[in-house]
């Protein structure tokens, strides 16, 4: 007769309420720190493995604990700025923080606990993140008679005055001049986009350190968060032929268009550099192989050959399944992305 039992030395003692509320402090403190700081693109992995290991209750306590806190630092540091556009940009930045990382961060959460694709789940976030942006925009124009999006674009502006003057004073071509001009005031159209980048950024840096850091039981779900594993829901497709449509367009839809177009080339630079990961990885050249990879791909880079040729590879991998043989089974290698 098999005995199914567990001996008594095997059982594990689950922790008691005095320890998940000490952890789900410390998780809403540590939060708090890092929404504050530069740790920011930390904050949804913080609260990953709070929802992971103690639940998605827990979690979103932690995250109205950091909250709160974030909101008290906010109006410290709206008290002590000189009136006008400082104040309101610190209100802002703790709206942009909550709507746009830390809330879509709680939403994604059960998409994390059944390890949807890394894709899917970071076009979510972003998805997530937009709404938060809008919101922030709502809610700042509604109830203080500030434009974020105005101020950023001034700012902008002011920045790429400051450029062009250096290049100016360092005597810069024509052809540097006009291509700076242009470049300057393309940016200022897809200021969005560029926002909603630093998101998506924010979101695989934490999957990333989910997958490296998530405990022996939640291995398997953390596997699919290998920065090689990231490969973008195939329908995107679509939103980049719309971007396409930005020369031919005007007004606001080809703000829109333009903004749609340059997010998604970069998102398809990141599954490009997720393409050239796995291959690096699955080529076992060992780590100075890999450095010399690294080097070489930074090199073609500053050329801007090597961002095309990452933006065409993620573009065009749905076709071609670049990392097809390492999708089968990877589970042998490090974990180290």
């Amino acid at each position: 007769m098999i005995e199914s039992s567990l001996p008594q030395s095997d059982t594990v003692a689950l922790p008691s309420f005095g320890q998940r509320a000490r952890s789900v402090a410390g998780y809403g403190v540590g939060t708090a720190l890092m929404m504050i700081t530069p740790l920011l693109v930390f904050v949804p992995a913080a609260l990953f493995h709070c929802a992971m290991r103690n639940g998605r209750r827990a979690a979103w306590v932690a995250f109205l604990i950091a909250t709160g806190l974030a909101a008290l630092y906010s109006a410290q540091v709206a008290r002590i700025s000189p009136p006008g556009p400082a104040v309101n940009m610190a209100y802002t930045l703790f709206l942009g923080m909550v709507f746009s990382v830390a809330l879509p961060a709680m939403l994604t959460v059960p998409l994390v606990e059944r390890g949807e694709k890394f894709g899917n789940v970071v076009v979510f976030a972003l998805a997530g993140g937009a709404v938060g942006l809008g919101l922030t925009e709502i809610l700042m124009r509604t109830f203080a008679d500030f434009s974020p999006n105005a101020q950023h674009v001034v700012q902008w502006h002011e920045q790429a005055a400051q450029m062009m003057q250096i290049y100016r004073s360092a005597n810069a071509g024509a052809d540097v001049m006009r291509f700076a001009q242009q470049f300057w005031q393309y940016g200022a159209q897809i200021l969005p986009a560029l926002f909603l980048g630093h998101i998506a950024v924010v979101f695989v840096l934490s999957l990333m350190m989910f997958a490296t850091f998530a405990g022996a039981q939640q291995a398997q779900t953390a596997h699919a968060y290998l920065f090689r594993n990231f490969a973008l829901p195939e329908w995107l497709l679509f939103g980049f032929v719309l971007g396409g449509l930005t020369p031919v367009t005007t007004g606001v839809v080809q703000k829109v268009a333009a903004n749609v177009l340059a997010l998604i080339v970069f998102l398809y630079l990141l599954q490009g550099l997720a393409i050239f990961r796995a291959m690096v990885a699955s080529a076992g050249v060992g780590i100075l192989g890999a450095t010399f990879a690294i080097v070489m791909l930074v090199m073609l880079s500053l050329t801007g050959v090597g961002l095309l040729l990452l933006v065409v590879a993620g573009l065009f991998d749905p076709f071609f399944d670049f990392r097809k043989l390492k999708r089968k089974d990877d589970s042998h290698e490090s974990h180290t992305d």
